[in-house]
């Protein structure tokens, strides 16, 4: 049986963050929020010296999914303490978006005959940088990393970027594959 190389790792608990166990759901409290994960029985989770050390089951096929709550619980752990972020990049002419109502809504301009608003889930802040010159950045906060991460998707998915020109939302750092486009005349 190969055990997780990731789940062995036990996870520090920092200071200001309570982790609970009660009924297979385990709940962290932090300074910027607080959120729960049910797991399955396939692995025992124990708090102990200020870690969380998550181990599978005495069943078959246990180990399958021991690396992924440790991982999830990680997050957890993180986002409550820390919090998450993201960058994405507005690339093309007239592409612009502005934060209203204290991070809360998003106005975007994508080029089409109406600017659209995206209402931000309660979790979620965001906050937009409109230089001169530069292409509008977007920056998305939050504490819980799998809801960040569906609303980014979400936003990207109004205007992905295109292989010729790279017009588009793109996550920063991102490496487009670009396509030549149509060869020149003879």
């Amino acid at each position: 049986m190969a055990l997780s190389r990731i789940g062995k790792l036990p996870i520090a608990i920092p200071a200001g963050t309570e982790v609970t166990i009660k009924d297979n759901v385990l709940t962290v409290k932090g300074k910027l929020g607080t959120l729960s994960q049910d797991f399955h029985g396939d692995v025992d989770v124990k708090i102990e010296d200020g870690h969380i050390h998550v181990a599978p089951a005495n069943i078959p096929n246990a180990s399958a999914k021991h690396g992924l709550y440790r991982a999830l619980f990680f997050n957890m752990v993180k986002g409550v303490s820390e919090g998450f972020e993201t960058v994405q990049e507005f690339v093309g002419v007239g592409y612009k978006a502005e934060a209203k109502a204290n991070g809360k809504q998003l106005e975007l301009s994508l080029g089409f005959s109406h600017n659209m608003i995206f209402v931000m889930p309660d979790e979620i802040t965001c906050e937009t940088i409109n230089e001169r010159g530069k292409n509008p950045i977007l920056k998305l906060r939050s504490y819980d990393k799998q809801l960040l991460g569906q609303v980014a998707a979400k936003i990207r998915s109004y205007r992905k970027p295109e292989p010729y020109k790279g017009k588009g939302i793109k996550f920063e750092g991102e490496v487009l594959r670009r396509k030549a486009g149509k060869a020149a005349g003879k």
